[in-house]
């Protein structure tokens, strides 16, 4: 099975790391994830229906949609805030990448533990700026919330594409596919890790500092 991954980068100040990151992994389980299964019997289910809402942002203009479920957004923010934490710690300017993956497992024989497949990848690489004063930080959360409509159609485009997914699952094999875990949503099994980078190349953060002046100049 080929794994196909995919890459989305964006630059944003301090305060909008755990937004940006959130609106990025929602948007992608919300069209990665399902209403709960129902069996009747093996080989004959039901699907559970699944909410959905509306997230305004604090620190960037954007709105979003997430799947309508507090256990998910829960394990989702501790996630993000370890990444959030790592990446700040990091310095004034720093980049950092956290990643989706979605796998299924494959039994294998005792005494060998089951073998997780990957088989779609989500990169997201945030480069951190330290903007000087709070009118560069307004114009930075608009630019960085017109970069980010842009992601989340791209997530959107990607995810209407007709590619692998992994087949329904009978009963006795969902948990190999899809995280049972939760009690109102199921999402495809997925795992988030991260890696943090000491210092942000000058090209990405000159890159920002040049837009916002010469927006002020405009």
């Amino acid at each position: 099975m080929n794994c196909r991954s995919q890459i989305l980068e964006l630059t944003v100040e301090a305060r909008q790391i755990e937004e940006t990151v959130l609106a990025v992994l929602h948007t992608v389980l919300l069209h990665r994830s399902s209403g709960k299964f129902h069996y009747k019997k093996e080989g004959t289910y039901s699907i559970g229906t699944v909410g959905t809402e509306d997230v305004d942002c604090d620190f960037v203009d954007c709105t979003y949609v997430r799947v309508s479920s507090d256990e998910l957004d829960r394990t989702l923010r501790r996630s993000v805030g370890e990444f959030k934490d790592a990446l700040r710690n990091s310095g004034s300017d720093g980049s950092g990448q956290i990643s989706l993956e979605f796998y299924q497992k494959k039994k294998s024989r005792w005494p060998f533990s089951d073998e997780c497949i990957p088989w779609e990848v989500w990169a997201f690489k945030l480069n951190v700026v330290n903007l000087a004063n709070e009118q560069e930080r307004q114009i930075c959360r608009e630019k960085v919330g017109e970069k980010l409509g842009e992601k989340i159609i791209n997530i959107i485009e990607v995810m209407n594409r007709h590619e692998y997914l992994p087949k329904m699952p009978t009963q006795s094999e969902v948990d190999n596919v899809f995280d049972t875990s939760l009690r109102d949503v199921q999402p495809y099994l997925y795992k988030i890790s991260y890696q943090i980078t000491d210092s942000l190349g000058t090209s990405v953060s000159t890159t920002m500092r040049r837009l916002i002046k010469d927006t002020l100049a405009l």
